[in-house]
């Protein structure tokens, strides 16, 4: 530790900047890493004004612009392209807008990769509204005449759901082959003999 803190020590006061941001924002980006890939994604929001509702730059798809992840990839991305220019670029000024830009860089990197990430998920809700035209097969008879409900096996997204319907039809018996003509407020499907 101590030959660490002469070498810290003996930098020049604008690479100590840049190996502080690069190390310090490495460190906590490899935790937030560990965190999620343990499931404990841990980003949160700084809350700029108490008082306001939801005014805090979010970006839409739950990305805040400012969140703990958005500051930590800015100062990996900062610290490490200044550490990496700074032999070429000699001009300070135009060393930290290198590092700045290259800071921005790494956030829009994080946003762009997030949003791809959170195009892969899927919310697992049935639309029932798409039933609508399909086939299924009475599994409870369905009294006729609108006299109560019964129930149909249908086939949503791939897997195989049991949901009440009713007939203004004659009654139809169990096993009988129906199409679902509408869906009441309820979800429950209004199926006529196929």
């Amino acid at each position: 530790m101590e030959d660490f803190s002469n070498w810290y020590a003996a930098l020049p006061s604008t690479l100590q900047l840049f190996w502080g941001c690069a190390l310090l924002s490495s460190l906590v980006f490899l935790v937030q890493a560990a965190l999620t890939l343990l499931g404990m994604d841990g980003d949160s929001d700084f809350d700029l004004d108490a008082s306001s509702s939801g005014d805090t730059m979010d970006l839409g798809g739950g990305l805040s612009l400012f969140s703990v992840r958005s500051f930590v990839n800015f100062f990996v991305g900062f610290g490490w392209a200044g550490i990496s220019f700074y032999d070429i670029i000699p001009q300070k000024a135009l060393l930290y807008i290198v590092a700045a830009i290259v800071g921005c860089g790494f956030v829009w990197l994080y946003f762009f990769i997030r949003r791809q990430a959170m195009r892969l998920q899927s919310d697992g809700s049935i639309k029932v509204k798409k039933c609508i035209g399909s086939y299924c097969d009475v599994y409870l008879r369905i009294p006729g005449e609108n006299a109560g409900t019964g129930k149909v096996q249908i086939s949503i997204n791939g897997s195989i759901h049991e949901m009440a319907a009713i007939t203004f039809g004659p009654l139809l018996p169990s096993n009988s082959h129906v199409r679902v003509v509408d869906v009441l407020d309820n979800d429950v499907l209004v199926v006529e003999k196929a």
